[in-house]
């Protein structure tokens, strides 16, 4: 046997035993093993790691560690440009589209009100949900851990949080999506991307008031939602504001 010291971050700390988590362990393993074994003996699903560093280069599943070596397992979609490195198991999403397990739906109407494509349905089952995900290129969020980590998954996320802003915030933050928000680019009931049309071309009901003091507003093509700036987008911009302050911290 040798032994090699591991460390594993952010998310991925939820696999180990509380003693282990956010801190450098000494593991003991087989004189041959890879860095894809020692990874499902500590029962860390491959999909969820992106990179990982042995002393400090980075290396894929079929390195063989050596003794006394120090081992770090970074998630995927940790805020860390990788550069030129090995990221693990593939290269990151270039567009981030999600779709979210049924008990996610507020966190899917605050995800396409930050502008990102978010299917969602109450309806939708595991095999359904890993389906889409592989077909579509799309990130998995769930809050079931034996959904996430089930092995066809390319991409998947545990989300932790609770409460559907705190779970926004948790995604924003952890997938690095500061920068690819756009609000009120998508219908929040039906996902479909809004266009702006003149307010006098939309027929009943929209309200009078509305006609005549705005000359735009903007229309869902997929289910005819109509939306226009009043007291409702202002307290929804709130939110927005809320969750990039909150996910910069």
């Amino acid at each position: 046997m040798v032994t090699i010291h591991l460390r594993l971050y952010e998310e991925l700390n939820d696999y180990l035993a509380p003693e282990r988590r956010k801190r450098t362990f000494a593991c003991e393993v087989a004189p041959d093993a890879t860095v894809g074994e020692v990874v499902d003996a500590l029962g860390v699903p491959r999909e969820q790691i992106d990179l990982a560093l042995a002393d400090g280069t980075s290396v894929g599943f079929d390195h063989r560690v050596g003794d006394g070596e120090r081992i770090a397992l970074y998630p995927v979609f940790e805020a860390l440009d990788v550069g030129p490195v090995t990221a693990l198991p593939g290269r990151p999403l270039r567009r981030t589209r999600f779709v979210l397990d049924v008990h996610l739906g507020r966190l899917a109407r605050y995800l396409r009100l930050l502008g990102f494509d978010a299917t969602y349905r109450s309806d939708f089952g595991d095999e359904e949900l890993a389906a889409i995900a592989a077909a579509e290129d799309r990130l998995l969020l769930s809050r079931d851990r034996p959904l996430v980590a089930r092995r066809e998954l390319l991409r998947a996320y545990l989300v932790t949080a609770t409460a559907p802003c705190e779970q926004a915030v948790e995604v924003v933050r952890r997938c690095d999506l500061n920068r690819q928000v756009q609000p009120f680019r998508r219908c929040l009931m039906c996902n479909t991307e809004v266009t702006i049309v003149a307010a006098e071309s939309i027929a009943a009901p929209l309200p009078e008031w509305v006609r005549a003091t705005h000359q735009e507003v903007r229309r869902c093509p997929g289910c005819g939602r109509v939306y226009w700036r009043g007291g409702h987008w202002r307290r929804m911009q709130r939110l927005v504001d809320a969750i990039l302050r909150d996910a910069e911290e």
